[in-house]
């Protein structure tokens, strides 16, 4: 719901038209692992603290997201008796005020306004606050029947003209509630020096306890335990990671910028099912997208630029232009790297008017940089000469035939048509600057994009690429069991040996980065965590990647900034 004060459509800079795409669902085997001895808590209960009372109460915290030099969007969800816990449907109409001032003792206040949470919204609710200054901390809270909301920061864009020196963005993707703590996010909150974190995908997961890979145990157990395929299950779902506390501090720090990747759905989805959609005996495909869709909305501070996608544009001054992709909602089915129908030029990644939009707003961009917050990644990715043993299971991460095909068909890769028109546009029309910002993969990178990776380095690189690992889920050394290092020593001189415009690649550690852009150069600096089963885990820097202007390159720098 927009606030009072607020416009009654605000919409959003550079909104798309309305692509389309089609095909038929497919299944491929999953990464599972053994549950052994979890207390299981009732789905809807499990959601909301035990704290709940009588008067209303903000249990999830509160978030801000999608700043501009004017506004952002304040969010925030009410429980307002006991019984209206998340997907319940349960619960009154409840008048939410919302105040935004300068200090977060509340004495220098800026705007206030109300909105009313229903159980139509499941209780959330969202103020679309307009009238503010640019490039400025504020503080805001929430309030109901004599109840205040914890107090957040948030942070407003830089005016569209502004000579911006620097901005800094925390980067992650990737948490299983199952796998782990959110350390990563603890982490980032405490830096206190975020204009804004990007969240690229899978904020959630949607499999069922014990389905999907925690290295063979389930640290906390999610609410629902059941796979979620209603709206109430979203709801339920979205509400349970929302009670983590370093979530919570996270999004209380600063404004958070987010797409989705195919778990805030269902895996591997697109536009006309996904892998792990079986249509009929998990209802029908449209509405289990549609619910889980309406669930995102409702959850998340994210402003849609049109109604059931997350691709949009933000701008930070003359410095970063931020255009955000769904890579979920119109792409085709993915097919099997063998049949050779990665090439098709009639299937796509983006659908036509996405690819038309991200190409216009790139050409006509006049910032210093050209980000693209990415969901799957674009550089290619050959698995070249990797031995059994460490290829099976990293097929089985990625999805990959076992019988040694060597690509990624759900990643930029299966849909190459579309890649070389993005790249070739690139070249011709001299577009430097460009820099993907990509999770999903479960590791961490530092790439070239090169337009013909088979004569890389001697072909040009049209962009680079900086791709965070996981904040919990399984990557290469859980799957396998062995100790953190071991298979990213062996594992990665070969994927770099067969991919030579990959400067680096982590297989085997949890955490998260930190991109600093200047007129200069942007860097990446890549964090890890000590152990992500526990919630005092530590966060050590790891490495640091940057591109200089002009360049197209990525290289090694050996400080964090």
């Amino acid at each position: 719901m927009t606030s009072r004060r607020s416009p009654s459509s605000p919409g959003c800079p550079d909104s798309p038209a309305r692509p389309t795409s089609s095909g038929a669902p497919s299944r491929r085997t999953v990464v599972k692992a053994a549950t052994a001895g979890a207390v299981l808590a009732p789905p809807l209960a499990a959601a909301i603290p035990a704290r709940a009372a009588e008067a209303p109460a903000f249990l999830h915290g509160v978030a801000s997201g999608d700043p501009l030099p004017d506004g952002v969007l304040l969010w925030t969800r009410v429980t307002p008796t006991a019984a209206a816990t998340p997907g319940s449907g349960l619960g009154p109409d409840v008048e939410i005020g919302w105040t935004v001032a300068l200090d977060k003792a509340f004495t220098n206040i800026v705007i206030k306004g109300s909105t009313t949470a229903t159980a139509a919204s499941d209780h959330t609710v969202k103020a679309d606050v307009r009238g503010l200054a640019p490039a400025t901390n504020y503080w805001f809270r929430f309030s109901a029947g004599g109840t205040d909301s914890p107090a957040a920061r948030t942070r407003t864009a830089p005016a569209a003209d502004a000579a911006v020196t620097g901005l800094r963005f925390g980067v992650v993707s990737c948490a299983n509630w199952e796998g782990g703590y959110f350390a990563a996010y603890r982490h980032l909150a405490a830096r206190g020096d975020l204009d804004a974190w990007l969240h690229l995908g899978d904020y959630i997961y949607e499999y069922g306890t014990g389905e999907y890979g925690t290295r063979g145990k389930v640290v906390r157990p999610h609410a629902p335990t059941h796979e979620i395929l209603s709206l109430a299950d979203y709801r339920v779902r979205h509400a349970r990671y929302k009670t983590d506390p370093d979530l919570q501090a996270l999004h209380a720090a600063a404004p958070v910028v987010a797409i989705w990747d195919d778990h805030e759905i269902a895996n591997d989805a697109w536009s006309g099912g996904a892998e792990n959609h079986t249509e009929g005996t998990e209802g029908g495909w449209a509405d289990r997208q549609s619910a889980a869709k309406r669930a995102y909305f409702e959850w998340m501070p994210v402003r849609p630029a049109i109604a059931g996608t997350t691709y949009r544009r933000l701008r930070f001054g003359k410095l970063v232009d931020l255009s955000l992709l769904d890579l979920r909602s119109f792409r085709s089915q993915q097919v099997g790297i063998g049949d050779g129908e990665v090439d098709d030029p009639d299937r796509t990644l983006t659908g036509r008017a996405q690819l038309d939009w991200l190409k216009a707003g790139l050409k006509s961009s006049d910032t210093a940089w050209r980000l693209v917050g990415n969901s799957v990644m674009i550089a290619p990715f050959a698995l070249g000469n990797l031995t059994a043993d460490l290829f099976e299971p990293l097929a089985e991460l990625l999805g990959l035939p076992k019988e040694g095909l060597a690509l990624n068909p759900d990643q930029w890769d299966g849909y190459t048509d579309d890649r070389r028109e993005l790249l070739a546009h690139l070249r011709e029309n001299a577009i430097g600057n460009t820099v993907f910002l990509t999770g999903d993969i479960h590791m961490a990178w530092a790439n070239d994009v090169p337009v013909n990776a088979g004569t890389y380095p001697l072909s040009a690189s049209a962009a680079t690429e900086f791709v965070v690992t996981s904040v919990t889920s399984d990557n290469l050394d859980d799957l396998v069991k062995v100790p953190e290092g071991t298979v990213s020593a062996l594992a990665s001189p070969l994927i770099r040996a067969a991919n030579r415009h990959v400067h680096w690649v982590d297989t085997d550690r949890h955490g998260y980065g930190v991109l600093d852009i200047t007129a200069a150069r942007a860097q990446m600096d890549f964090y890890v965590l000590s152990d992500r089963t526990k919630a005092d885990a530590r966060s050590s820097w790891a490495r640091s990647y940057r591109t200089r202007t002009g360049t197209q390159k990525v290289e090694r720098t050996y400080d964090p900034v």
